[in-house]
């Protein structure tokens, strides 16, 4: 008779399976990135592998919400409830490489910026919107490098005038991901994923003025030859939660199994605080949501991860 506890002691069948032999996935069925929840509880997050945006509402109904979504990956909300959303230029055709905002009353799409100095964006990736209403957004470009226009891949903030400025850019960063403003709008952080061998996998903190010029520039966290960060965001405490890490080997040069896959809560002083575990490969994103925000939503992989906390985040809406 097999027990239960034979069971998951079971060794690969010998002569049917070579020893060693590892399942990996034949196929990307989604991509999931981005998520931001409004004052409903209904979680929006994209879908990079199918290029859409699709919609979790409070009570459980999942739903396409844009079709055709011009391979979004970043999406906030700003401070009158509306979606900004960046469109980027990865998983295949379709990218728009812009920023792009939805009044999610009329469903109305505006265009926010698509060029900088005449040049299309590299592949906007993730959004913040400060106190005010300024944005701040990132621009690398990972994979396929066709069609680029920008000679550097760089942060910029769109302020509420229409005028856009680039704040950072090489050498200072190599590659600009996740981004996240202070509700003071005093300190910006930002991760820097490069995934070539010797990249940077860091979080820096960089000082901002009155005007959102950044400043002393100070490393946070390293995450060494791991799989470094991704999206970012802050609790009301003031730390720095972090999806970051893989659990299965991609075969990338450089890159260690030294970050398992999780949301990496880190303080503003760079301690680490702890990490939760994520069972799925690649983790993407995170946001918070209701009651109080203090429920963590995790993009991972092909799936949307909830978890109750016992800290709130920080969003600006609602």
């Amino acid at each position: 008779m097999t027990t239960k506890n034979s069971l998951h002691d079971a060794s690969l069948p010998v002569g049917i399976v070579a020893p060693q032999s590892q399942v990996t996935p034949a196929a990307v069925i989604a991509f999931t990135e981005g998520p931001a929840i409004d004052r409903n509880g209904d979680v929006y997050f994209s879908d990079l592998q199918n290029n859409r945006i699709l919609k979790l509402s409070a009570t459980g109904d999942l739903s396409v919400f844009r079709e055709d979504a011009g391979r979004a990956n970043g999406n906030y909300f700003d401070r009158e409830g509306r979606l900004i959303t960046c469109e980027g230029a990865e998983f295949g055709p379709g990218g728009r490489r812009r920023l792009v905002r939805t009044d999610l009353q009329n469903g109305e799409i505006t265009l926010l910026t698509e060029r900088f100095e005449g040049k299309r964006y590299n592949s906007p990736n993730d959004v913040c919107v400060d106190s005010r209403g300024n944005i701040y957004f990132t621009d690398p470009r990972y994979g396929d490098q066709s069609g680029r226009e920008m000679e550097v891949e760089a942060v910029y903030r769109l302020e509420t005038s229409g005028q856009v400025r680039r704040l950072l850019n090489q050498p200072a960063i190599q590659k600009p991901n996740g981004v996240a403003i202070t509700p003071d709008d005093r300190m910006l952080y930002l991760v820097d994923s490069n995934p070539l061998p010797g990249g940077n996998r860091k979080i820096w903190a960089f000082a901002l003025d009155a005007n959102g010029n950044p400043s002393g520039q100070r490393l946070v966290y390293d995450f060494g030859a791991g799989r470094g960060g991704d999206g970012m965001r802050l609790d009301a405490q003031g730390n720095l939660w972090i999806a970051a890490g893989i659990n299965v080997h991609r075969g990338r040069p450089g890159e260690t199994m030294d970050v398992p896959a999780g949301i990496y809560v880190v303080s503003s002083q760079g301690k680490l605080l702890g990490r939760i575990p994520i069972p799925e490969d690649t983790v993407t994103n995170l946001t918070f949501g209701p009651p109080d925000k203090m429920t963590l939503y995790v993009t991972a992989g092909r799936n949307l991860y909830r978890l109750p906390i016992q800290v709130s985040g920080y969003t600006l809406y609602p």
